[in-house]
């Protein structure tokens, strides 16, 4: 087996907590951070609902003038990027080492920004465009503001690959440390897409669900009556570690992270290929370089979106990879909760894969009360459940054909 790689720290900021911790301890209480959206007026638009981040003040967390120059998603992944330092044990940050990297990944960027400033462009002139415009807008630069906050000098790049962003995000970094290009990489997602621009595209595709009347039931991942996704926002970060760094240094190692498939589905721009092959494909490959067999998985955080095709597909891709054993496994969706964080999902499902093996707990799928017949394996309908989890899979899916696995287990050293 390659060098091994652990997870030392965890940050995130959601629509149902701000804090890793806070975001955990409601995904197991099974709360919807979903609402009808407030941080622009949504009345002209079909869907109005989104899991926003309430009563966000960049300002708590950094100086005022610093937060408007950059996106909301910027301040995103900075906020996750300080907590997952400090419960890694870096509450200083990392003194301008080379050998700490950082890796952002995003769907979008500063797509919010866009949008402003090409309003500002027609109705004001170009001389009003903002000189921060361009650098607020750049999908790399939630990643260069985490580098520049925390004073990491290493490796420092923005995987950009529609949902599985930070997904990729983890595999490419564990793949820096095993080049010993890095010691530690602070990796994750973020993502802040709720502006009308970004609801009316994804609106246009048919992509959302309509439950506008009923916020927390919209999403509802494996459910015979879901109607498309939720989009969500916030951030979610890992410290990843050289093993024997993280040990010569007396850290809590919370669990090693062993491996990590990516494909393509070279089939469509928004639908997954016919009975989830990218995922199987996916799942496999990560399996392969863990080399654990699919027997030894005890839970999966699916990428249950919520609209037809992929929760379909996903369930069929599960059962090609397990076959009888898929239905011995835990199996859960916590987009049902979180909505869908576009490039930052995979990184707030890391995070929620990661507690269910330290916890012994596995998060709920919400609003799960019509299980459609096509998806029939456990996926936790609503209640929390406790059990021992040794290894557990997080899957990502994204617009293009991207699929993305990550393999997480306990540490033992």
């Amino acid at each position: 087996m390659d060098e091994r790689i652990v997870v030392t720290g965890m940050g995130a900021v959601t629509a149902v907590g701000a804090t890793a911790a806070e975001t955990w301890e409601s995904l197991v209480a099974g709360r919807s951070g979903v609402r009808t959206i407030s941080i622009f007026d949504p009345s002209r638009l079909s869907v109005r609902i989104a899991a926003e981040v309430s009563d966000w003040k960049p300002e708590d967390y950094m100086a005022r003038k610093d937060a408007r120059r950059m996106d909301r998603y910027s301040q995103f992944a900075i906020v996750a990027s300080n907590e997952a330092a400090a419960d890694a044990g870096f509450e200083s940050g990392f003194d301008g080492s080379d050998r700490v990297g950082v890796m952002i990944g995003t769907g979008i960027g500063g797509i919010t920004t866009t949008q402003e400033q090409f309003r500002i462009l027609d109705s004001r002139g170009p001389d009003r465009v903002s000189p921060f415009a361009v650098p607020m807008m750049l999908p790399n630069m939630g990643s260069g503001q985490v580098s520049i906050a925390l004073q990491a000098r290493g490796p420092n790049l923005a995987p950009m690959s529609a949902c599985s962003s930070a997904a990729d995000a983890f595999g490419l970094a564990a793949e820096t440390i095993r080049r010993n290009e890095a010691d530690v990489m602070v990796v994750g997602g973020a993502e802040a897409p709720l502006c009308e621009m970004a609801v009316a595209g994804f609106a246009s595709a048919r992509a959302l669900s309509g439950r506008n009347e009923d916020p927390a039931a919209a999403s509802r991942p494996f459910d015979v009556e879901r109607d498309g996704f939720v989009m969500g926002e916030g951030a979610a970060v890992l410290v990843l570690e050289r093993a024997e760094h993280a040990v010569a240094r007396g850290a809590e190692i919370i669990a090693e992270m062993c491996g990590y498939g990516s494909v393509g589905d070279a089939y469509h721009i928004t639908q997954p290929a016919e009975g989830g092959d990218g995922g199987v494909r996916a799942m496999s490959l990560a399996l392969e370089r863990s080399e654990i067999a699919p027997s030894e998985v005890d839970y999966i955080n699916a990428h249950g979106t919520s609209t037809p095709l992929n929760d379909k597909f996903e369930t069929m891709a599960i059962k090609s990879v397990f076959g009888e054993s898929a239905y011995g496994l835990s199996i859960s969706s916590t987009k049902s909760m979180t909505g869908h964080l576009l490039g930052a999902a995979g990184a707030v499902e890391a995070v929620a894969t990661v507690e269910a093996i330290r916890s012994g707990v596995i998060p709920p799928t919400i609003n799960l009360d019509h299980p459609d017949p096509d998806c029939d394996l456990d996926y936790t309908p609503n209640v929390c459940r406790e059990r021992e989890v040794r290894v557990a899979l997080s899957n990502s899916m994204g617009f293009g054909g991207h699929n993305a696995c990550l393999v997480f287990k306990r540490w033992e050293g």
